[in-house]
C-alpha cells in the first residue's frame, strides 16, 4: 500500500467537542475536512470556518454586553443574581406525571432528540429501546445572593436553597404558539419558606414547601438535599477544572402543572453562565416513591454560577 494514498476522505463533515455536556450539544456542521492515511489522520477546517468562528465570537461579545429584557409588561418581577447551583439531567416515565401535564402541552421525548441526532439520546435508546417515549428534564438545587419577587425575598434559614424539577415540553397543538423561547413544565419547585411559596403561587409562580439545602464545605465540595413527602434526594458535586464561561443568553417559558391552581406562565431571560463539571466523587441519590426518584440520571452533573436572570408572570 502506498504510504501517501488516502484510505478515506470526507470533504464536508462536522466536528464536536466532548469537553462537557454543553459543548456536546453543538457541532461545526460541514466545516471540516477529514483525510485518513495509513500512518496519520488529518482534520482541518475549511477557510469559511475561520470566518464563522470569528463571526460567532463577535456575536457572543455583542450578546454578552446586552442586559436581558422581558417582553411586554409582566404583572410581577422575579430577579435572581449571583446564583450557585448543582444541576443534573434526568429522563423519566411520563406516565408517572401524566396528571401534571396541561392539555395544551406534550412532553418532548428521547426518541425525538435521537431523531434530531442528539448523540446522548441515540446512545441511551441503544441501551434502553423501551424508553423511547420517556421525557427529558433537569433537576437543580440553587441558592443565590438575590432571589426576589416584587422586592420580597424568602427566609432561607440555615443553608436553605430552592429545588426544582423542570421537564421539556412542546405544544400539543401545532397551532398553539406561546413564543418566548424553550418551553418547560415546572413539575416541582420547592422552597424552605412556606409563606414565600404561598406568595409565589398568589403571584403566578408555581411553588410549594420543601426542606431544601445546599452548602459548600471548606474543601470546595457542594452538598445538596431535598426532603419532601415521598422523596429524599441527596447529591454532592466536586467541581473540577477551570470554569468555562458561556454566552448563555436565552429565553424560557415555564408552565405550571395542571391542577396546581396557578394559571399564569413565567417568562424568563438570562445570560452569563459559568460552568464546571462535577468530578470524581460526585453523585445524585434518590429514595422514595416520588416520580422524580423513579427517573434515570444521565450525563455529567455540573456546578453553575455567575449568571443573571429576570422573570415575570404573564396571564395565559
Amino acid at each position: 500500500m502506498e504510504e501517501n494514498k488516502s484510505l478515506f476522505v470526507e470533504n464536508y463533515t462536522a466536528a464536536i467537542s466532548m469537553k462537557n455536556s454543553w459543548t456536546r450539544m453543538a457541532s461545526t456542521i460541514g466545516c471540516m475536512k477529514v483525510v485518513l492515511y495509513p500512518d496519520r489522520l488529518i482534520a482541518k477546517p475549511h477557510w469559511f470556518a475561520y470566518w464563522l468562528i470569528i463571526w460567532m465570537a463577535l456575536l457572543i461579545l455583542n450578546v454578552s454586553a446586552q442586559p436581558p429584557e422581558l417582553p411586554g409588561n409582566p404583572r410581577t418581577r422575579w430577579i435572581v443574581e449571583s446564583p450557585e447551583e448543582v444541576v443534573t439531567y434526568l429522563v423519566f416515565d411520563p406516565g408517572t406525571v401524566a396528571d401534571r401535564l396541561p392539555d395544551k402541552l406534550r412532553f418532548i421525548t428521547i426518541q425525538e432528540l435521537a431523531e434530531d441526532r442528539i448523540s446522548w439520546a441515540a446512545d441511551h435508546l441503544a441501551e434502553h429501546p423501551d424508553q423511547d417515549s420517556w421525557g427529558i428534564s433537569f433537576v437543580e438545587i440553587i441558592r443565590a445572593d438575590t432571589f426576589s419577587i416584587n422586592g420580597r425575598e424568602p427566609d432561607w434559614g440555615e443553608q436553605g436553597a430552592a429545588g426544582l424539577w423542570f421537564a421539556r415540553v412542546a405544544p400539543a397543538d401545532p397551532g398553539y404558539d406561546p413564543g418566548g423561547g424553550r418551553l418547560y413544565l415546572a413539575l416541582e419547585f420547592w422552597l424552605p419558606d412556606r409563606s414565600f411559596a404561598e406568595q409565589m403561587r398568589e403571584n403566578g409562580y408555581y411553588a410549594s414547601h420543601g426542606d431544601v439545602r445546599l452548602e459548600r464545605n471548606p474543601e470546595g465540595r457542594w452538598a445538596g438535599r431535598i426532603k419532601v413527602p415521598g422523596l429524599d434526594l441527596s447529591c454532592e458535586c466536586v467541581p473540577e477544572g477551570e470554569a468555562a464561561a458561556y454566552s448563555s443568553g436565552g429565553r424560557q417559558v415555564i408552565f405550571p402543572p395542571a391542577g396546581s391552581g396557578v394559571t399564569d406562565v413565567v417568562r424568563i431571560v438570562f445570560i452569563g453562565h459559568k460552568i464546571q463539571e462535577c468530578g470524581e466523587g460526585s453523585y445524585w441519590q434518590y429514595t422514595g416513591q416520588h416520580p422524580l426518584g423513579r427517573g434515570i440520571t444521565i450525563g455529567d452533573s455540573t456546578f453553575q454560577f455567575g449568571y443573571d436572570l429576570i422573570g415575570g408572570a404573564y396571564p395565559e
